[in-house]
């Protein structure tokens, strides 16, 4: 019996950083080998930086409009250049806690996969990031990809 088909939506948590850029490639992968399968690149601004985004990045009116403009483009010149014919997709912004945020997201597109890139150079950043992942995990209602960061070897390759 053919196991295709599988995941009908996978939720991809889109953070930009080199982990990010390759747990992309597998969630790509995954979507590829399951037509009609939908990936929902999710960002998620986390609150705190929302704020400070909000008050001393844009001094303009209309900041939440010209924030999402920039993340829109980031998405688009970090993933959707990526993405082959005939892979279903859509874009998510969210500002909030980041693990809740994937969590919730992942709920209600009823996703059957979620993807995301783990990181972690420093200590604090390997906690807080860490954190983040291990609460996807124990917390999701479908299973969880964590995808690490690229190895040496692979930065090599590239």
């Amino acid at each position: 019996m053919p196991y295709h088909n599988i995941f009908k939506k996978i939720v991809f948590a889109a953070d930009f950083s080199g982990a990010s850029q390759k747990a992309f490639r597998y969630a790509l992968n995954i979507c590829a080998g399951n037509p009609g399968c939908e990936l929902v690149i999710l960002h998620v601004v986390p609150e705190p930086d929302a704020q400070f985004w909000k008050t001393y990045i844009y001094e303009v009116d209309k900041i939440d409009e010209k924030a999402k403009t920039d993340i829109d483009e980031k998405v688009r010149a970090s993933y959707l250049a990526q993405i082959p014919p005939g892979i279903c997709y859509s874009i998510k912004m969210v500002v909030g806690n980041i693990a809740n945020a994937i969590l919730e997201t992942a709920k209600e597109e009823e996703a059957g996969l979620i993807v995301l890139g783990r990181q972690g150079s420093s200590v604090l950043q390997s906690h807080f990031l860490g954190n983040i992942t291990e609460r996807v995990a124990r917390k999701a209602l479908c299973p969880v990809m964590i995808i690490p960061g690229e190895t040496e070897r692979e930065q090599r390759l590239v």
